[in-house]
């Protein structure tokens, strides 16, 4: 038996990290795993550890990411050492890429994928408001929005267009385990 890696996916400003909080608060059990990012710390936005772009690099050849990978100009890295927290039974939710959720489903077996969506209206409202984004990175951003997820894994979509506790609840509950 182990532990799972919840997988929390879905286009930006759809709320993430806004859902990933609130279900660490309502089970503390749940390990929300702190991605390394090669963003520089005063563009703000989640709790994460900055590495300068080469620093990334040389840790990623040293092996010190369970996954890694590129996305928007940037580098992201899962740190190694959430693959012992889930050999140790603990389930870890971390937001990926959808673009690296084959190789997390063959580093993790036990995955699970939260799909998280939204209207483009309300992500694009959501992307401004947050203001990191130029117009048209917002416009990149809503086109990517719609990309498929790969194939044969286990996905759960939850969709955040109301109140956030309504996606939060929905989420806790998609992660609980199936009664017999």
């Amino acid at each position: 038996m182990s532990g799972r890696l919840i997988a929390v996916v879905g286009p930006s400003g759809v709320g993430k990290d806004s859902i990933m909080a609130g279900m660490v608060a309502r089970d503390p059990s749940l390990r929300l795993v702190r991605r390394t990012i090669t963003r520089p710390p005063e563009l703000g936005g989640e709790d994460y550890r900055y590495l300068a772009p080469q620093t990334f690099a040389d840790a990623a050849a040293r092996d010190a990411f369970a996954l890694h990978w590129d996305a928007h100009g940037l580098s992201y890295g899962i740190p190694a050492a959430v693959l012992t927290d889930v050999q140790a039974c603990h389930d870890c939710l971390a937001n990926l890429s959808r673009g690296i959720l084959a190789q997390a489903a063959r580093v993790f077996p036990s995955l699970i994928v939260l799909h998280i969506t939204a209207r483009s209206d309300v992500l694009a409202a959501r992307l401004a408001a947050r203001g990191r984004e130029t117009s048209d990175d917002i416009a990149s951003r809503l086109r990517q929005a719609a990309k498929p997820l790969p194939e044969g894994l286990a996905v759960v979509t939850i969709e955040n267009n109301g109140p956030l506790e309504a996606a939060i609840e929905a989420a806790c509950a998609a992660i609980q385990p199936v009664s017999v």
